[in-house]
């Protein structure tokens, strides 16, 4: 099928995607839409399962390097309408299971710690800073602080282009560090997609767990630089750090064309305003170089890559 004959509702076409990426940068996708439930999301997909047109979901784009030069296909943002998408299970009767919330894919991660928060549930206190969705931290096992999402989920919804909606329990997602068996290096078409979860939580009280949140986010003002960025670009090597190597061979503050190596904390890349998605290729490789040069450590990436970056490896 050619794209031109794809029939979807507020189908964009030749759309930028820096707007759709936390570090805002990014070429044009050769179609968009955007999904604002999980139905809506399972609908598209789908009909983008009938073509054999290559197509890809986006969330928030906070792990998501774009490169300049675009993505050809479809792209379908996955968002949820805002105070939607998600429904808590609080039941306080004797012999009542544990609190429990299901949400769709496309909820904001941290906006649903703070709905978790409100009604005193602990156990997503570790996300209420990540901006991410929920989606995407089911597939990359997100996770900050000592916990992730692999000690939080307890089912996920997938769509299979064959067999259809199952329920996935959370020892199927093969879970490891930042990554699970649905993640993998983008394909033409996903070969599965998550719609929603179930995650587990605790009772407490909105104080208790209001205190908690508000010391993981004093440190994170503390460490994390602002600006836009994709949080950490590199995975933690066993038993060190990426940005404790990438300092210690003198990369903070180094900078190729608007794109810097943050000086606050070296596994954080800031665009200031006018880097390039080669910029912060440029800066990978050379942190990937220098490490490898002086430590004999190869970082490996935990972005993910989408469109061609000749050279670089992940």
């Amino acid at each position: 099928m050619e794209l031109s004959e794809l029939s979807i509702p507020n189908l964009q076409r030749s759309a930028s995607l820096a707007y759709y990426t936390t570090i805002r940068v990014g070429g044009p996708a050769d179609a968009l839409v955007v999904a604002e439930t999980a139905d809506e999301l399972a609908g598209i997909v789908t009909k983008l399962w009938k073509t054999d047109l290559p197509f890809m979901i986006l969330g928030s784009g906070s792990n998501v390097l774009v490169s300049d030069a675009g993505v050809h296909g479809v792209v379908v943002i996955n968002r949820a309408r805002p105070g939607e998408g998600f429904r808590f299970n609080e039941a306080e009767s004797p012999g009542a299971e544990p609190p429990t919330v299901w949400v769709e894919a496309g909820v904001n991660l941290g906006a649903l710690a703070r709905q978790t928060a409100l009604r005193g549930l602990s156990g997503l206190e570790w996300a209420s800073g990540i901006p991410g969705t929920v989606g995407g931290a089911v597939i990359g096992n997100a996770g900050a602080h000592g916990s992730d999402m692999a000690g939080t989920l307890l089912v996920a919804e997938i769509l299979h282009p064959i067999q259809g909606r199952q329920l996935w329990p959370v020892e199927r997602l093969e879970y490891r560090y930042r990554g699970s068996v649905l993640k993998g290096k983008p394909a033409p078409q996903p070969q599965a997609i998550v719609l929603s979860a179930t995650l587990r939580l605790t009772r407490s009280t909105e104080a208790a767990v209001q205190v908690k949140m508000n010391a993981i986010a004093e440190k994170r003002r503390r460490i994390q630089p602002p600006g836009a960025s994709m949080g950490s670009i590199f995975r933690n090597p066993p038993g060190d750090y990426a940005g404790r190597l990438i300092e210690a061979a003198g990369l903070k503050g180094t900078c190729v064309g608007g794109a810097e190596i943050s000086s606050r904390h070296a596994n954080f890349f800031i665009n200031h305003g006018n880097a390039t998605a080669a910029d912060i290729q440029a800066l990978i490789m050379i942190a990937q170089k220098a490490v490898a040069d002086k430590f004999g450590v190869k970082l490996e990436l935990e972005i993910v890559l989408v469109g061609d970056f000749p050279g670089l490896a992940t």
